[in-house]
């Protein structure tokens, strides 16, 4: 993953922002949507580009787009330093490969562990029953 030439990639739009901010909110486009096309990146290796597609599917549009946006601050600048930050995070994230369950035995103490609590169990209901009914 070659992080500069992701960060070349994207496209940034500034927004009007909503929200309190009085009569600044109707001048400035502070707001920051950055928008990623991922099945196009040349960033990323196939293997990348597919297990990325498959952990980011439920935040991609119809076209395969990722959309991110950050209005946290009146300002443009830092608005886009976080939504860059969020979307390298969240790359790097979907890139982390799930380890492999290992299928293991149950141990044999274990087992015996429940057939003495299940035997325990059972005489204890076997003393409540009313031994003039045997």
């Amino acid at each position: 993953m070659d992080e500069q030439l992701l960060i070349q990639e994207t496209e940034y739009k500034a927004v009007r922002s909503s929200g309190a901010g009085g009569q600044n909110v109707n001048k400035v486009s502070s707001k920051v949507e950055l928008h990623f096309k991922l099945e196009e990146t040349q960033a990323l290796s196939n293997e990348e580009k597919q297990l990325a597609l498959k952990k980011l599917a439920s935040r991609l549009t119809n076209s395969g787009e990722l959309i991110l946006q950050c209005d946290e601050s009146r300002s443009q600048h830092k608005n886009k330093e976080l939504v860059t930050r969020r979307f390298l995070t969240l790359v790097k994230e979907s890139l982390i490969k799930p380890k492999v369950r290992k299928k293991t035995k149950t141990p044999r103490a274990a087992k015996l562990k429940r057939l003495r609590e299940k035997k325990k169990l059972s005489e204890k209901k076997a003393t409540r029953k009313d031994p003039l009914k045997e």
